[in-house]
């Protein structure tokens, strides 16, 4: 209570988190607002939930039938209209958007694989004291994407993405996701925030490389297998994926965000410069409780502009929004997203 709700800040470093109302108004005005906000905040990519978690309180019971009989039915009409008119979308993507291609999460009741969650695993302390079993896990998760393919949500926004551009008009995706599906779907403007689990960080020299090999080293083919039964494959550590840049040979690990990690500052900058520009937002498939990115659409709805939400759930952030669309995003974004009347055919 009374302090200035807005955040402030930089996803960098182990720092806890700050509050725009730490600082002298004054300074506040007095600067480049959007620099500010990638620059004051610090947080722990592991531990901002459990910091903040009382500011966004899930719903009671009766707030949730109160959001969906207001929200249940929000206009399509009224929301097509809406998109018509705008010139710049930005498109914000969580695992919900990838769910309808059978992607796991490997999160909540049954989300493991052998018998750990991704927490026990998406660290570099994991990875530090048993590399193995890491790249294991991660060997499993990319041969499985291999084998699925994009849902009619990612061919939805790319298909829009292509026929929009011809139009002068520009669709951004922003996602959470490291499956490379909106990718594989056409999608060509893209800010991966969480990286790819087809791209590879050397440890000693930090080259990053796309990888599709599958597998991505002899020593994993046949590895990784989820069942719990299923024994560690304990791979000497020179047989693990290696760099291949000339007198390297460092050990690769996978180019993904793990707890504990900063997001890569270059690419929350271009991020927030989209989330600035925007006269619309979708925001597809995510739960609003993964930070930074449950910040980024209430940022655009408090400058006024328009937000649809596309998810099969109420979420914390939902009566921060304009729209919601409930149902499988496959289902819910092709009609929202197709070609409106009002556009030119080319």
């Amino acid at each position: 209570p009374g302090l200035n709700s807005r955040w402030c800040g930089e996803w960098g470093g182990r720092c806890s988190l700050q509050l725009c109302a730490a600082l002298p108004a004054a300074s506040v005005q007095a600067q480049n607002q959007p620099v500010i906000a990638m620059i004051l905040l610090q947080f722990n990519a592991r531990k901002l939930v459990s910091q903040v978690g009382h500011c966004l309180k899930r719903p009671s019971k009766l707030q949730q039938t109160q959001i969906e009989m207001s929200r249940q039915s929000s206009d399509l009409a009224e929301f097509r209209e809406v998109f018509a008119k705008a010139k710049h979308i930005t498109i914000l993507t969580g695992a919900g958007a990838s769910a309808e291609s059978g992607v796991p999460t490997f999160r909540g009741a049954g989300g493991f694989w052998r018998k750990w969650q991704a927490q026990d695993l998406a660290t570099p302390e994991a990875f530090s004291r048993n590399p193995s079993r890491v790249w294991e896990f991660y060997h499993y998760r990319r041969e499985l994407m291999l084998s699925k393919n994009p849902n009619s949500a990612h061919i939805a926004i790319a298909e829009c993405e292509a026929r929009l551009s011809k139009q002068g008009r520009k669709v951004v995706v922003i996602t959470q996701n490291i499956d490379e599906l909106h990718k594989r779907a056409g999608s060509k403007d893209i800010y991966e925030i969480h990286g790819s689990l087809f791209k590879t960080r050397c440890t000693i020299c930090k080259h990053v490389a796309e990888n599709y090999r599958s597998p991505i080293c002899p020593a994993l083919a046949g590895k990784g297998a989820p069942d719990p039964n299923t024994d560690d494959a304990k791979i000497p550590v020179e047989h693990l994926p290696r760099c291949e840049k000339s007198g390297c040979n460092g050990l690769l690990r996978p180019h993904v965000v793990w707890f504990g990690e900063t997001l890569d500052s270059d690419i929350l900058m271009e991020v927030n410069k989209e989330l600035e520009i925007c006269d619309l937002c979708l925001l597809v498939g995510t739960s609003s409780i993964v930070y930074p990115a449950a910040l980024f659409a209430p940022q655009v709805a408090a400058r006024g502009v328009p937000v649809a939400e596309f998810n099969t759930v109420i979420t914390e952030a939902t009566t921060q929004f304009r729209f919601n669309f409930q149902g499988p995003c496959g289902t819910t974004l092709p009609p929202a997203l197709a070609r409106h009347e009002s556009e030119v055919i080319f």
